[in-house]
C-alpha cells in the first residue's frame, strides 16, 4: 500500500536564489546552519521533536525539498520511524517498518556509507516519490560504531550537491547521531531506573509485592477512599506454625512452601486493584479497595480453605497435617481525620484473635468509627 505525505510549504532558499549567492554567502550560511543544528541537537526535548526541528532547519535554510531522518531498530534490520519536512508532495510504498533491503536509504544502511545519487532515474535502488526530485544525498547517521540510522536529503538543484554542500550534510548527520545517541542512553536510564523502582517494591523471595510496596499502595487507597467514601478492607494471613515447619524440614522447604502460598494468594485473589504483599516473614498482607466486611470475610474464608486444599505438608502442625493459615480481617471507610495504621492496627488484633482461638480459622473485626479511641467487635 502506498502512503501519501503531503508536504509543507517553506520560506528557504529556492534553488535559483542559492546558485546567485557568492561562494563565501554560501559558505556562511553553512555554517550559520550546521551551528543552529548543534544548538538544536543539545536541547532537552524529546527525540522526535528535535529531529522535526533539525529537518524543518535544513528545509528552512537550504534548496533542499526534502529532508528526513529516517532511524533503525536495534537490529539495524528495518528503518522504524522517519522524522521529515518538504515542500513536495511524496508517493511512498510502503510505511516503517521496512527492510534494509530496499531502497537507496537501505544500502546507505547495510553499507554504512554516504550514498550520493546524481542521476536518481539510473540508480538501481532508488525509489521514486516525486517526478521533481533529483538528486538525493544519504548519510549514515552513527555514533561510536553503532548506526542508528540514514540523513536523506533530495533535492531539485542537480547541481545543489557539491562537495562542500555533502560535508555539511555529514557534519549535521554526525550531530544528529550525537542527538540519538543520548536520547537512548536517557531512554535507557529511564527504563533502567523504571526497573529499580519495580524492584524495589517486590519481594526477593516470593515474587509478590514487599512491605514497601504494601504501605505505600495502603496509603494511597485510604486517601482515595476517604474522598470517595468507599470502604477499604485488608486481610493478615499468617502461615500456622511456621518455625515447627522450618525445624522439622529446613529453611529452602520452608522458603518453597511461602512461595506457593504467595502464589495461591495472587491467583486467588483476582479482586480489581486488590493488592497481595509479603508483609514480613511467614505474613502476608491482601489490601481489597471498595470492600466490606462482609465480603472481606467471604474472601478469606475462600482463601483459608483455599490454602488447605494445596495439601502442602507440615509433619509437626498441631492444628493440621497440611500447611493452614490465620486470618484477620478488617474493614472500614477511610477517614482524613486518622491514618491508615487504624486499619493495620485493628486486623493484626483479629490476626492474634484467630491465633489465640486455635489456627487455621478467620476472624474479623469491625471499626465503627474512624477517630481515636475506636470502639471494636470480634465475629
Amino acid at each position: 500500500m502506498s502512503n501519501r505525505i503531503q508536504g509543507f510549504k517553506h520560506s528557504g532558499f529556492s534553488a535559483r536564489t542559492w546558485n546567485r549567492q557568492h561562494a563565501t554567502r554560501r559558505k556562511a550560511l553553512l555554517t550559520a546552519l550546521l551551528a543552529e543544528i548543534s544548538s538544536e541537537a543539545l536541547r532537552g526535548d524529546s527525540l522526535e521533536s528535535i529531529l522535526k526541528r533539525i529537518v524543518d532547519c535544513v528545509v528552512n535554510r537550504l534548496p533542499v525539498a526534502i529532508a528526513s531522518i529516517i532511524l533503525l531498530n536495534d537490529e539495524k534490520t528495518h528503518f522504524v520511524q522517519e522524522v521529515w519536512s518538504g515542500e513536495l508532495e511524496l508517493m511512498l510504498p510502503f510505511e516503517p517498518p521496512w527492510s534494509v533491503e530496499h531502497g537507496a536509504a537501505g544500502r546507505c544502511a547495510r553499507t554504512g556509507l554516504p550514498q550520493l545519487i546524481s542521476d536518481t532515474a539510473s540508480d538501481a535502488d532508488y525509489i521514486p516519490g516525486n517526478i521533481r526530485v533529483n538528486p538525493e544525498y544519504l548519510v549514515p547517521i552513527e555514533h561510536g560504531g553503532r548506526l542508528h540510522g540514514v540523513l536523506n536529503l533530495e533535492s531539485t538543484d542537480a547541481s545543489f550537491f557539491s562537495a562542500e554542500v555533502c560535508s555539511i550534510f555529514d557534519a549535521i548527520a554526525a550531530q544528529i547521531a550525537g542527538a540519538v545517541h543520548l536520547a537512548r542512553i536517557v531512554r535507557e536510564l529511564e527504563l533502567a531506573n523504571a526497573r529499580l523502582r519495580e524492584w524495589s517494591m517486590c519481594d526477593g523471595l516470593t515474587g509478590i509485592a514487599n512491605r514497601r510496596c504494601f504501605d505505600q499502595r495502603l496509603e494511597e487507597t485510604w486517601q482515595t477512599h476517604a474522598a470517595s467514601g468507599k470502604c477499604l478492607a485488608l486481610l493478615f494471613v499468617d502461615v500456622d506454625c511456621f518455625k515447627l515447619l522450618n525445624d522439622a524440614c529446613g529453611h529452602l522447604q520452608g522458603d518453597e512452601y511461602l512461595r506457593e502460598i504467595a502464589r495461591v494468594c495472587a491467583t486467588f485473589i483476582s479482586r480489581e486493584a486488590a493488592l497481595v504483599a509479603r508483609y514480613g516473614g511467614e505474613e502476608f498482607a491482601v489490601l481489597l479497595p471498595d470492600c466490606g466486611l462482609s465480603e472481606a470475610r467471604l474472601i478469606a474464608g475462600r482463601l483459608r480453605r483455599q490454602v488447605e486444599k494445596s495439601g502442602l505438608h507440615h509433619p509437626c502442625s498441631p492444628v493440621s497435617s497440611r500447611v493452614t493459615v490465620s486470618i484477620g480481617v478488617c474493614a472500614m471507610q477511610p477517614d482524613d481525620a486518622v491514618d491508615a495504621t487504624v486499619l493495620v492496627d485493628t486486623a493484626d488484633r483479629a490476626l492474634y484473635a484467630a491465633k489465640q482461638a486455635g489456627r487455621n480459622r478467620v476472624v474479623s473485626r469491625r471499626v465503627r468509627r474512624a477517630v481515636r479511641g475506636i470502639g471494636q467487635k470480634d465475629s
